[in-house]
């Protein structure tokens, strides 16, 4: 096997196993320059390991196993948990390259943080020199549209989402010209991963990547590797056109296995038809028997499947909302809200990161009072919510016990039962793994799981907060079946477009202060939406600027500053009494149960109050950066 120069990556025979179970099994795979490859498969069937194979964190088994890197090119990998020293400042990890030009960016990017004039001028003179410029303000926009922290901030100050989004940063900061990536939208909201995409497809970059974001997959792929049962197979287009050559092999596949299955059950009777006693037997006849028998034992696994469960009935009234009003300090979740919710409605909430959507639901769902106003539950309906939080036992059980605690069995609409074996497997839990401890599942299994806790006690109103995370694509795929033939009402709070895009008629927004608009659309219509009123602003913005309004320009700009100013304080301030509490749990194991629960109530609030406070210096920074093109 031998490299060429547009082979960035040759891999043969590759195979990975743990135990007994066999991950991959001399797989054969080739990136080219330019591909932009999107890999899929279900959970634990080896992704992460293969990415890990890859970059040589992990050794491939087999005698002929080979894997090719082209050494001329640079490559980054993006892991789906980054390390970096704690002792280590955002700065220190962010531009830790021996490219000369950003080394020369850090300087000056901590002469501007220190507000060293020597140190500043020094840097000034080298970038210019350097002509680094473009860099540097690439590198802004990067640092800006990723949201990252302050830069003279230490990695252990900041959250593990920030965490991967500080990495993310420094590896587009770099520009390699092979980039392998693990799930790099986790922890984006959808400003920065629209970015994410528009930034990867406009450069010049070869891409392999692990994501369950089918739009990201949709926008930014132009070929897609399934990772099913041991084998690779690779599928040229985008995920549209994954769905249709997938569906076509999965065709041809059971019409093959059922082809098999008859030749198999022949072999077999002619096994069965020879004496005990004869050894004559065709030694390739039993050998062939026995392969037909493992390729016709295999299972075509089809993800369309539809689950069409005999919901209890909802009455007339459901769930009606009026005036209500629910604050916490200063921030403002809810401001005099009513709506009345209709039979088989299904609604999509968004806004942004501390705008209060979960306190929404948990007040929809008599979870928590309103601070003013009524909330009046109709006597047919009964909820489903499945947290964000995940599963939580007190002991541990079998995958089997936890579903048959809650039901035996779920009635079907043609009037027969869906057993708690049955839609467990539905779910990709096979009867063998049915008998597993909780304990032992991946993350992502238990989420599936969860879903499954919440479905088997089959609710008419179902509320599903952030239900995506850490779920495969082919379980997303089985989990949207179900809710499509789904007999009652949905809420779904989730970062995934596509998710929202397919199960919901019509959006909550909630835009802060209180004020939720009710927008008739799915979220990419929202989305749409919304660009276009940008533009439309910006088309009003005049051309040229006369001498009193570049005055009155500036007055708002001082203003816009001082207000930053005053956000950054109460930020800082927050964090402080933050910090008190904090210290208080850490160092006194002393505090009575009272004195605890209130702390925690405190830390709580201040928690939503500090997400709010930051997401107005966001919005703040951006208004400012819109004057500054005037």
């Amino acid at each position: 096997m031998k490299l060429i120069n547009m082979n960035y990556l040759l891999l043969e025979n590759v195979s990975k196993s743990y135990g007994d179970k066999i991950l991959f099994e001399n797989i054969n795979l080739s990136i080219n320059k330019g591909d932009k490859i999107g890999l899929i498969a279900k959970n634990g069937s080896g992704k992460s390991t293969l990415l890990r194979v890859i970059t040589g964190e992990e050794s491939p088994e087999g005698e002929n196993a080979k894997i090719l890197v082209n050494k001329d090119i640079t490559l980054a990998f993006l892991k789906q948990d980054p390390y970096f020293d704690k002792e280590s400042t955002l700065i220190d990890a962010i531009f830790d390259t021996d490219d000369p030009k950003i080394k020369a960016i850090k300087i000056y990017e901590e002469a501007l943080v220190k507000n060293d004039s020597v140190s500043l001028e020094k840097s000034i003179a080298k970038l210019e020199d350097l002509k680094a410029w473009n860099i540097e303000s690439e590198i802004k926009e990067v640092l800006f549209k990723l949201k990252i922290p302050e830069l003279d901030k230490k990695i252990k100050e900041i959250s593990g989402g920030q965490k991967k989004r500080l990495a993310l940063a420094k590896i587009v900061i770099q520009n390699p010209e092979f980039l392998i990536l693990d799930e790099p939208t986790n922890h984006l909201d959808v400003d920065m991963i629209e970015w994410l995409e528009e930034y990867l497809g406009s450069k010049n970059l070869t891409l392999f990547m692990v994501t369950h974001d089918r739009y990201f997959l949709e926008n930014t792929c132009n070929k897609i590797v399934e990772l099913d049962r041991g084998n690779l197979y690779v599928y040229s287009g985008n995920y549209s056109e994954y769905l249709k050559k997938k569906a076509e092999r999965t065709h041809n596949e059971a019409i093959t296995v059922d082809k098999l299955k008859k030749l198999y059950k022949k072999e077999l009777e002619w096994l069965r038809r020879q004496p005990k006693a004869r050894g004559t037997k065709s030694k390739s006849r039993i050998e062939r028997a026995h392969q037909i028998k493992e390729k016709a034992s295999k299972t075509i696994y089809n993800d369309a499947i539809s689950i069409d469960i005999e919901t209890m009935r909802l009455g007339g009234k459901i769930l009606e909302l009026y005036n209500i009003g629910k604050s916490y300090g200063e921030l403002k979740i809810l401001d005099d809200f009513s709506y009345k919710f209709k039979k088989f409605e299904k609604l999509g909430i968004v806004g942004d990161n501390g705008v209060g959507k979960s306190t929404f639901i948990n007040i929809l769902m008599g979870l928590l009072k309103p601070d003013k106003g009524k909330v009046v539950m109709g006597e047919t309906v009964k909820f489903g919510y499945f947290a964000q939080q995940g599963l939580d036992l007190t002991r541990d059980k079998t995958v089997i016990d936890l579903i048959r605690d809650i039901a035996e069995y779920l009635p079907m609409s043609n009037g027969r039962k869906l057993t708690a074996e049955q839609l467990l497997e539905k779910f990709l839990f096979s009867r063998k793994h049915q008998q597993i401890y909780i304990s032992q599942l991946s993350g992502g299994e238990k989420r599936r799981l969860q879903l499954l806790a919440v479905l088997m006690k089959n609710p008419n109103f179902l509320v599903l907060d952030e239900p995506t995370n850490d779920l495969d694509i082919i379980t997303l795929n089985i989990l949207e079946e179900y809710l499509l033939g789904f007999k009652g009402n949905l809420i779904v709070i989730t970062h995934d477009r596509y998710f929202m895009d397919k199960l919901t008629d019509h959006l909550f927004v909630m835009t802060g202060n209180g004020k939720i608009k009710d927008f008739n659309g799915t979220f990419t219509e929202y989305r749409q939406f919304l660009k276009q009123e940008k533009k439309s602003a910006e088309n009003k913005i005049p051309k040229s600027i006369s001498a009193e309004n570049k005055n009155l320009l500036r007055k708002e700009k001082k203003q816009i500053n001082n207000e930053i100013n005053r956000t950054l304080k109460s930020i800082e301030s927050k964090e402080a009494e933050k910090d008190k509490i904090m210290k208080i749990f850490e160092f006194n194991t002393e505090e009575n149960p009272e004195k605890i629960v209130e702390l925690s109530t405190k830390l709580d609030s201040l928690n939503k109050e500090i997400t709010q406070l930051e997401t107005n210096w966001e919005q703040l920074m951006e208004k400012l950066d819109r004057l500054d093109l005037l």
